[in-house]
């Protein structure tokens, strides 16, 4: 049997600006960019924050001097969605092609994508001018409603309600549909319907969730983004399958995006939250997430057991002696007999080597961001990354 397979990778996840602040590092702080390929191998990019660097390298390393063909959707204007336009390689290589869609603004009139891409190298903001940008580029204006066609995926696309105008998107492929419905405050009735509409039985819902419920409801009322809480509204109405949080606020530190996301799982188990490198494909198998790409760090190779606890992918607790088989400054990787679920928090307690009555043990909390076989049957590859040994802070006390 064949399975059509499609693969989402997540580039850049933070809203607003990109961060660079320690604190926030293990979420990442490039600002939006998503790379989807569908199952024939069409390429789409939704939208152009600074993530969009890192994917145009590897794309052209993985290339070469091979032609490069996407489409790139666009869901507004504002500076975190398109700041990334020119750092992208494959814009200055003649042999690339790409299709752009978004909106008419009332405030730059026709050919409104034409005037924002050339504004980004525009003088004095930019030291080269856009005319060297050799691919070639077409620019086609779409309405909140639009439907159409690239390649047997098919794409439609509703307003949201954000400062200035926003689209949302859904793209259904052969291998499963996704809804991008960044930046998006809820509240506006014909805009809470468009998105129901959008995300109707979709296989993933990428959600704005940059406040708290606390903050939305109060000082960022009416600056155009959402919360956890209303994402989970939003995928229980449109029986959605899996629910990411997305668009991180530049002052949520990590342990703030963990506070969301433990919040949001007790009310939609199959919540995650969006992290740099973390990909999903999707076929008639169902849905996948991983993050083999977010655990980095110098690792040394070594061999010594340490307790572990957290909770599996049942829902269960469990705690049990585990073989840790490198370590980092960042993580570790761990053979388990339990499989705790993705994203998840582990206790990992490493005993000292001595006399058992004077050494100590060093307890660490760990984030789950990883899966494979382990080296016997029995046993799963687990990674970890490391966070902060404190107790979250609630954010803007």
């Amino acid at each position: 049997m064949t399975h059509h397979v499609a693969k989402l990778v997540f580039w850049g996840v933070r809203g607003s600006t990109p961060t660079l602040e320690r604190d926030t590092w293990r979420y990442g702080g490039n600002t939006p960019c998503l790379e989807l390929t569908a199952p024939d191998g069409t390429h789409f990019i939704l939208d152009c924050g600074t993530g969009m660097r890192m994917l145009g390298n590897r794309w052209t390393r993985s290339h070469g001097g091979n032609g490069i063909e996407a489409h790139i959707l666009v869901t507004h204007y504002h500076w975190d969605h398109i700041q990334g336009i020119p750092f992208f390689n494959p814009f200055f290589q003649s042999q690339n092609r790409f299709h752009f869609y978004s909106f008419q603004s009332k405030y730059l009139g026709p050919d409104s994508l034409r005037q924002v891409l050339e504004a980004q190298l525009a003088s004095p903001y930019f030291p080269v001018d856009v005319n060297m940008m050799t691919a070639g580029r077409e620019f086609h204006e779409i309405n909140g409603g639009d439907k159409w066609t690239v390649n047997g995926t098919q794409i439609c696309c509703g307003w949201l309600n954000h400062p200035q105008g926003c689209l949302g998107y859904r793209i259904d492929t052969a291998g499963g549909s996704v809804v991008y419905a960044t930046d998006n405050e809820p509240g506006i009735p014909q805009n809470d319907q468009n998105l129901r509409q959008l995300a109707q039985g979709a296989d993933v819902l990428i959600y704005d969730s940059q406040y708290s419920p606390e903050q939305l409801a109060s000082e960022r009322k009416g600056w155009g983004h959402s919360s956890w809480l209303e994402g989970v509204k939003i995928a229980r109405d449109a029986k959605v399958r899996n629910l990411i949080l997305f668009h991180h606020d530049p002052d949520s530190l990590d342990k703030v995006v963990d506070g969301f996301l433990s919040a949001a799982r007790q009310e939609f188990p199959a919540t995650w939250a969006a992290t740099e490198g973390m990909s999903i494909t999707m076929s008639e198998r169902g849905v996948n997430v991983e993050m083999r790409e977010t655990r980095v760090g110098q690792r040394r190779r070594l061999r010594f057991t340490a307790i572990v606890s957290g909770q599996s992918e049942d829902g269960k607790n469990f705690e049990e002696k585990a073989t840790v088989r490198d370590i980092s400054l960042q993580g570790a990787y761990l053979c388990l007999n339990n499989r705790p679920k993705l994203q998840s928090e582990v206790r990992v307690v490493i005993e000292a080597a001595g006399d058992p009555a004077t050494s100590s043990s060093l307890s660490l909390r760990g984030t789950v961001v990883h899966f494979d076989a382990g080296r016997e049957k029995t046993q799963n590859g687990v990674g970890v990354v490391f966070i902060d040994d404190t107790d979250p802070a609630r954010p803007h006390d």
